[in-house]
């Protein structure tokens, strides 16, 4: 049975352990709020008082934390590892960060993995999801097998432990930023008199997902030529403005700022796409 130590128990790293205790593993666990580690008794886990009671005689050792510092700070105090231990960082992370610290650890000796998720807590109970996975080759195949158990897909990207850092703040600047101008359109048919809820039902028929594929191809090749002018969707967002009232907005007057800025430059007659002119380099 392999003996694992897990640092972090929010609501990700608990879905994890659980999971973990599930599958036979023994698991011992620390948080910064002890409660939330004791929660997690009940399946099975070990609470320990510290990070370095935690990973003492660890097989390998999941760090699931909130940023960089709390990354470098429990780094800081879990102390000498035993050899061939090797540390999985699912926590979402900066990537030259995470380049940083791969680097200081090899040169320690320790072995860090970037294993950044696109997962939610139910996801971790049912290994379903997307894991990312970055870090020495060897150490890679060797930990694929318990990687793969944690997630529904596995994708691996090289030995650059910024990769998946960087690919986790794109796929969550998607989220965010969708949810932000879902909200903003919602504010705006629902201040003009319309429920949200019929107008979502267009999405129904609207495949978003599509406009996200061709536009990105479009900013991803530089294609400017235009099949939506930027002044024309610079006259909607004009309208949708009008439209919302004195409702607070999340996204677009910044989309708006940046589209006059845009246009000042002499872009008006590009394609909507002229929006992410300096994204890719």
């Amino acid at each position: 049975m392999a003996k694992v130590a897990w640092l972090g128990t929010g609501l990700l790293g608990s879905g994890f352990v659980e999971a973990m205790c599930k599958r036979g593993e023994s698991v011992t666990v620390w948080n910064r709020s002890i409660d939330k580690a004791r929660a997690l008794e009940v399946h099975g886990a070990v609470v320990a008082s510290s990070p370095a009671d935690a990973v003492r005689g660890a097989e390998r050792v999941h760090l699931c934390l909130s940023d960089d510092a709390a990354v470098e700070a429990v780094l800081g105090a879990i102390g000498v590892l035993d050899r061939g231990t090797v540390i999985l960082d699912h926590t979402t992370v900066s990537p030259a960060g995470a380049r940083d610290r791969s680097e200081r650890l090899a040169r320690e000796g320790r072995v860090l993995l970037g294993c950044p998720v696109f997962m939610g807590p139910a996801n971790a109970r049912a290994a379903s999801g997307i894991m990312l996975c970055a870090g020495p080759a060897a150490s890679v195949e060797a930990m694929r097998p318990v990687l793969s158990a944690m997630t529904g897909k596995l994708l691996v990207y090289g030995e650059d432990l910024g990769v998946p850092a960087a690919i986790k703040l794109f796929g969550n600047a998607m989220i965010i930023g969708i949810t932000g101008v879902l909200s903003d359109a919602m504010s705006v048919v629902s201040e003009s008199g319309v429920p949200a809820a019929d107008a979502m039902q267009v999405l129904s028929f609207f495949d978003v997902g599509n406009v996200v594929k061709a536009r990105g191809a479009k900013i991803l090749e530089g294609d400017l030529r235009a099949s939506f002018e930027l002044t024309m969707a610079r006259k909607d967002v004009r309208l949708m403005l009008e439209a919302a009232g004195d409702r607070p907005l999340a996204a677009l007057p910044a989309v708006a700022a940046r589209m006059d800025a845009l246009i000042a430059e002499g872009h008006g007659q590009a394609d909507l796409a002229v929006l992410g002119k300096n994204a890719v380099r």
